[in-house]
């Protein structure tokens, strides 16, 4: 049985969006891109082209990226990818998490942005899906607005669904315990924990019901007609009855992925 790689699907979807396309281009290519004196990147650019991509492309395709539910390591790797994280989160060594909130906190976009996703994905023992506010969708759009910032979160290994900024609590001394609280609303939240497995668990059920409509192969092909890297001989020209069932259940998939992204 073949893997099926949700997160290349969603590659997939993006790159038929002129505007996804665009920015995801723009921010990837502006993320590998070495600067001439150091020969690294150039990390304040690759954040500004980051949050450029998530601030003005639509959820139904930036949390599709991020959130794509995987099954193999080669799956997940791709979606720790994203973000372009040589670039844009990891360094030589992990920075203490307080020195990050700092300056996180010095900068007004980054405060009020971290102070959206502790009010959205505030964890509740009472609640009936964990989180205070109820609301999975805004708490993954919180989520997505810190990327870009000096406490961007990622996939921390390609193994695990488990997320966190590139910090450490190791050497915060007194402050250690406002650091802990600080890396287990990530590490350790259970509403962003269910918001992710939910959201995973959504796009892996409507992807389902799309292969029962139109085969695996198929879809692939309509999603890359007019890319140079398409055989002229893949995929019929004539506009058929499948290709117009595949259009109405794109359309419902995205219709639903909205009404997700919105907490309903």
């Amino acid at each position: 049985m073949t893997t099926v790689n949700r997160c290349l699907d969603a590659a997939k979807a993006c790159n038929v969006d002129d505007v996804c396309q665009k920015l995801r281009t723009e921010y990837v290519s502006t993320c590998i891109k070495p600067t001439a004196k150091s020969g690294l990147c150039n990390r304040p650019k690759c954040n500004k082209a980051l949050r450029r991509f998530f601030d003005r492309v639509p959820a139904d395709y930036t949390h599709e990226l991020l959130f794509c539910p995987c099954t193999d390591t080669a799956c997940a790797e791709r979606r720790r990818q994203t973000i372009v994280p040589s670039c844009s989160y990891e360094s030589a060594e992990k920075p203490n998490c307080i020195t990050q909130i700092k300056i996180c906190n010095a900068d007004y976009v980054c405060r009020s942005r971290l102070a959206q996703f502790q009010y959205d994905c505030e964890p509740s023992e009472t609640s009936a899906n964990g989180c205070k506010q109820g609301n999975y969708g805004a708490c993954l759009l919180a989520y997505t607005g810190l990327i870009g910032s000096t406490i961007t979160p990622n996939y921390i290994d390609n193994s695990t669904s488990s997320v966190a900024p590139w910090c450490s609590c190791s050497a915060s001394w007194s402050q250690r315990e406002d650091c802990d609280h600080f890396l287990g609303s990530f590490t350790t939240n259970i509403c962003l924990q269910n918001a992710l497995m939910t959201f995973g668990k959504t796009i892996e059920t409507m992807r389902n019901i799309l292969d029962t409509i139109i085969p695996t192969q198929a879809l692939g092909n309509e999603l890359l007609v007019g890319q140079s890297t398409l055989p002229s001989n893949s995929f019929p020209i004539s506009a058929s009855p499948p290709s117009l069932m595949l259009q109405a259940a794109l359309c419902l998939l995205l219709l639903l992925f909205h009404l997700l992204n919105n907490g309903h």
